[in-house]
């Protein structure tokens, strides 16, 4: 076993406090996270340090190539397509890393989170239009769709902040990362806190400003962020205005908001956690950062309604038949009978989500992964997100099961990735 391995290893068992053999559930999520992990290395990070949604079994893909992307297909929004969330999956899987490094403090963790900076920078270099967050890259490696989303722009900014936070940057590297947030929170401040696209036919996908579950606590996350990275007093005002505005239809403050925690949009279907957990990963910055009592208890409040509500998905995991051989099919282009052009950010959406449909005809594994891989891993990371030892504890045993149940060198999409963040965090609880 390489030295690394010991040192994970001891350190799992020093935050355990195991001083007798584990309960067979333990061990047996234990060597799945570790089998989690080499899988998401050996097929899903790519050469430009970017994590894939879907790989064949062997991590071969079929890349978009500039014409594909100059020509908006599948659609300009990239849906379905391998290179669709790249700064999602990084800054998202950095919360497992930085962790994974806490327990460890190997280089070779550390080194792996680096790698992770490493592509959303990269990311954020593609295009021509500032503020930009480019969703993957094509053959040439440097021709991208136009269409980022506050999706891919929300972790982004989280990846970042987090690696700075847990202390794994050197001095001069936290200098430049830091630079690097707080000019992307600027430019994202300057057009209305909307995500610009980099020509296309919508000049913005995503806004942090809306009424919302989906916005509040990311506009109060890169608030409190900047609060935090620069020190001016005027952020952190700005913050303070932001949570007690008041907003929407309802007139509810967005520290109502926040304290309410995650609910899904029925126009994303019954359960959605993927997408639901980047709301639940900033309110879990927010409490970090936050001094105030009322505002800390506001947001562990919000922790708990959400991981509650996620708990109730990770039951789902049995429904996924961990021997099951259904078709997986890695041509993304069979979408393209769907395309049509696109003037419009409404008609992008309309011809990804037509184009999502044919792929899952053709692809019923795609589908079957994200409903019974893809929410209950993302669930499990989002019960783990709660600072209330006692709500985590509750539903230890069902995220073990989650952890436990998959194969996952026989798994097509990247995303059981949160299974490591969940065994992580369940480990430094």
């Amino acid at each position: 076993m390489p030295a690394y391995r010991w040192l994970f290893a001891a350190a799992l068992a020093t935050a355990l406090n195991a001083d007798a053999a584990e309960p067979p559930s333990l061990l047996a999520a234990q060597a799945a996270v570790e089998k989690a992990h080499s899988e998401t290395w050996r097929r899903f990070m790519d050469e430009h340090n970017v994590m894939l949604d879907y790989t064949d079994l062997d991590g071969k893909i079929l890349r978009p190539t500039p014409q594909d992307c100059r020509e908006h297909k599948p659609s300009a929004l990239s849906w379905g397509v391998p290179v669709e969330d790249g700064p999602m999956f990084n800054g998202l899987y950095l919360d497992a890393m930085c962790n994974r490094w806490k327990l460890t403090r190997n280089e070779v963790d550390r080194q792996k989170a680096r790698r992770l900076v490493a592509g959303l920078l990269f990311l954020n270099s593609l295009g021509n239009t500032p503020g930009f967050i480019a969703r993957g890259v094509a053959t040439d490696g440097k021709t991208t769709y136009p269409m980022g989303s506050n999706d891919q722009t929300t972790p982004w900014l989280y990846g970042l902040w987090r690696y700075v936070r847990d202390g794994l940057s050197e001095p001069a590297e936290r200098g430049r990362l830091v630079e690097k947030f707080c000019e992307q929170v600027k430019m994202l401040d300057a057009n209305g806190w909307r995500m610009p696209c980099d020509g296309g036919p919508s000049k913005y996908r995503g806004d942090f400003s809306k009424p919302t579950w989906e916005s509040a606590p990311r506009l109060l996350f890169v608030m409190k962020a900047m609060t935090e990275f620069t020190g001016d007093p005027r952020w952190q005002q700005r913050y303070l205005d932001a949570a007690n505005e008041k907003v929407g239809k309802g007139q509810r403050s967005r520290l109502e908001i926040c304290r309410t925690g995650m609910v899904f949009d029925p126009g994303q279907g019954l359960r959605h956690s993927w997408t639901g957990s980047e709301g639940v990963i900033c309110l879990r910055a927010l409490w970090e950062m936050e001094t105030d009592p009322v505002l800390h208890a506001a947001y562990a409040q919000g922790l708990r309604a959400s991981a509650e509500l996620a708990a109730k998905s990770l039951s789902l995991c049995f429904e996924f038949n961990v021997n099951g051989k259904e078709r997986f099919e890695r041509d993304w282009r069979v979408m393209n009978e769907a395309w049509k052009p696109q003037h419009s950010e409404a008609e992008a959406v309309a011809v990804a989500l037509a184009g999502l449909k044919v792929q899952h005809r053709a692809s019923p594994r795609m589908h079957l992964e994200k409903d019974f891989v893809r929410e209950p891993c993302f669930a499990a990371w989002v019960v783990t997100l709660c600072p209330d030892k006692a709500v985590v504890a509750k539903h230890r045993n069902a995220i073990l099961d989650v952890i436990a149940h998959y194969r996952y060198e026989r798994l097509y999409l990247s995303q059981f990735f949160p299974v490591e963040s969940a065994w992580y965090r369940l480990q430094l609880k």
